[in-house]
């Protein structure tokens, strides 16, 4: 106990003093220092005195914890930290279209009007629950139109880190892993907003809901994780499924179905393999599909199948990731059993609609990055077609560059070029301002 006392002294004298301090010859700094020391020697006599009294108490016996407690105290004491960020995404311009949100910009995220607007301000929270538990939270605001604040909790869930056969459970609120782009948050997006097919067939909200997911990495030579999500399938996240919006039912009056059995519930598997062409190429495919109940008649069901690739060149002499070429794309199909409604005079109908988004990235220099993305949606003819802005075909072009003057700032601009069935031809221009404060966990590659 005499060397424990020692040794704290010296690692308490070394704390204090290892900062730096400068030399200097005034009195004052002497004071200064002689001052330092006094209060030093009083805080190791005060330990002194507290190791005595300890040593002075009647020992007890020890109760054995139980097994999984020094696990868990282990776990606290050496990852008891919390990543914490939060993210701000700004967008001004215009467009020719006076309200772009009306037919333009359907994702929930993306600009909704002329002018200034802020539609993504993230607050992320995650870290280790304990050796086999990890989580995560993000809570969105959002500023309307009319300037007022909107809150959503986006994503809430625990994902296991420790079970065996290369198995992983995800539950609670999240993003349903259907392609690369429905996944991702808008901080991410390599452009302003979010492609058209995303919006027409998966929503604006993007695809998310509570449930639960499970995950197998496969014994492959290369990378395959083969997924299946399982999820309530209801609500304005759940678009082309259980949502109780007439946008969602294409003009039918949403039937209340609840959740009945597994039949009503959400379903949605998944497999993605990646693969090392060369020293410098990766190429990554995959192919998803969701299953579901929807709300437009009691026993009406929606099938959605996706398939995306990607691939990514970057020299073995990169510097900081640059130069670098990626060439993403996303192609998607939907079956929708619309029934019957009086109401509307809307007849019973299977509404098929396809689409796809492509985007080629250039890192041509050290924190630039050029970006050109082509859209095209199509669907065959619906009776509610004239007034149901996610049918009928459309098409967009939009090139941006953007600037990342560090890896928490960027600055974007980007041009587009709408064709709609609907509204004919429109452009518009945006520029986004991102800042992000804090420890954000890594991305997806």
């Amino acid at each position: 106990m005499k060397s424990f006392r020692f040794w704290l002294a010296v690692i308490s004298a070394g704390g204090l003093l290892v900062g730096p301090v400068r030399a200097q010859s005034d009195a004052a700094a002497l004071a200064e220092l002689k001052s330092q020391m006094a209060q030093l020697t009083n805080q190791v006599h005060q330990l002194q005195e507290r190791i005595a009294e300890i040593e002075a108490r009647p020992s007890t016996p020890a109760v054995a914890p139980a097994p999984v407690a020094p696990a868990l105290a282990a776990s606290r004491a050496g990852a008891s930290f919390m990543n914490m960020s939060f993210d701000s995404v700004a967008t001004a311009g215009t467009s020719t279209e006076a309200d772009p949100s009306k037919q333009l910009e359907l994702g929930d995220h993306d600009p909704k009007n002329r002018g200034a607007q802020i539609r993504n301000a993230e607050i992320t929270v995650d870290g280790n629950v304990d050796p086999y538990l990890k989580g995560q939270g993000n809570i969105v605001l959002k500023l309307d139109k009319d300037n007022q604040t909107e809150i959503e909790l986006e994503e809430a869930y625990l994902q296991t880190i420790s079970l065996p056969a290369n198995l992983q459970v995800k539950a609670g609120q999240f993003f349903a892993e259907f392609g690369r782009q429905n996944p991702t948050h808008p901080h991410t997006w390599a452009f302003v907003d979010s492609p058209l097919v995303m919006n027409r067939l998966l929503g604006g909200d993007g695809l998310r809901n509570p449930g639960m997911r499970v995950s197998w990495l496969a014994p492959t030579p290369f990378y395959t994780e083969i997924m299946l999500g399982v999820f309530n399938g209801e609500g304005g996240t759940a678009f082309s499924f259980r949502d109780p919006e007439t946008d969602g039912t294409h003009g039918r009056t949403p039937v209340a179905r609840g959740i009945r059995g597994a039949e009503d519930l959400l379903f949605v598997p998944r497999i993605v393999s990646s693969f090392d062409l060369t020293e410098n190429q990766t190429a990554v495919v995959g192919a998803s599909a969701a299953f579901g109940a929807n709300d437009s008649g009691e026993n009406t069901k929606t099938q959605i199948y996706g398939l995306d690739q990607y691939w990514k060149w970057k020299p073995s002499d990169a510097d900081a990731g640059f130069p670098f070429v990626s060439w993403q794309t996303e192609e998607m199909y939907r079956n929708y059993d619309a029934g019957a409604d009086a109401a509307s005079a809307l007849p019973a109908e299977t509404l098929r609609d396809w689409g796809a988004c492509s985007q080629v990235l250039w890192g041509f220099h050290p924190r630039w990055v050029a970006g050109l993305r082509g859209d095209y949606v199509d669907g065959n003819a619906g009776a509610d077609d004239p007034t149901d802005v996610y049918r009928g075909e459309r098409e967009r072009v939009s090139p941006d560059v953007t600037f990342f003057p560090s890896e928490f700032s960027k600055l974007r601009l980007q041009y587009n070029y709408d064709h709609g069935k609907l509204f004919g031809d429109a452009q518009s221009i945006w520029l986004q301002v991102e800042f992000m404060l804090g420890a954000h966990a890594a991305h997806k590659f």
